[in-house]
């Protein structure tokens, strides 16, 4: 009985518990083809999720776009103004991505340069299961800090619109995707 219960706590102590589903923040995205509601999950990626809801709480993502989109891979945002000029953003914050969440299907992350603690406002939605992108002993990762729980069609209509090559910048939407707000629910 007491190896029982030592593996209980032990195993209660490994995973860190989960908040419920109504204790989760909500972000309503609005953008040109559609809606999109992403849950947040701060109990695993606290400072990834309180950064997106700075920004979000700022109105900082407001009539930027979805600017890199890659079919079966990802689409990103939340960096360009409509123009494609860049915001100016806050300082870059903590890689989380060794939260044991993984980059798949309809999850949210945050998007960084090469060095793991680069990321600032941008954001990405996995189309697919990406776990290239998963914290691993060679690679530090991509911070998964919520997930697409409302209008994931959205996301893959996004993801299938035509790209092109513009300047120094690769999959870029031959039509602008405009993300009009992002607002908590």
């Amino acid at each position: 009985m007491r190896n029982v219960l030592s593996f209980l706590t032990l195993a209660s102590m490994a995973a860190p518990e989960a908040t419920s589903g109504e204790d989760r923040p909500r972000v309503q995205v609005v953008t040109s083809v559609g809606e999109f509601t992403i849950e947040l999950y701060p109990d695993r990626a606290p400072i990834s999720v309180e950064n997106f809801l700075r920004y979000v709480d700022e109105e900082f993502y407001h009539n930027t776009t979805f600017h890199r989109i890659i079919r079966d891979f990802v689409v990103q945002g939340g960096g360009y103004n409509t123009d494609k000029t860049r915001k100016e953003t806050h300082e870059p914050i903590r890689n989380e991505a060794d939260n044991g969440l993984k980059n798949e299907r309809g999850t949210v992350a945050m998007a960084r340069l090469k060095e793991a603690d680069s990321a600032t406002s941008q954001f990405f939605v996995n189309v697919v299961d990406n776990h290239s992108l998963d914290h691993s002993e060679s690679d530090f990762g991509y911070t998964v800090f919520g997930r697409v729980v409302e209008g994931m069609e959205i996301v893959d209509r996004i993801s299938g619109v035509p790209t092109v090559k513009h300047g120094p910048h690769r999959d870029q939407p031959r039509v602008t995707i405009v993300l009009k707000r992002a607002l908590r629910v």
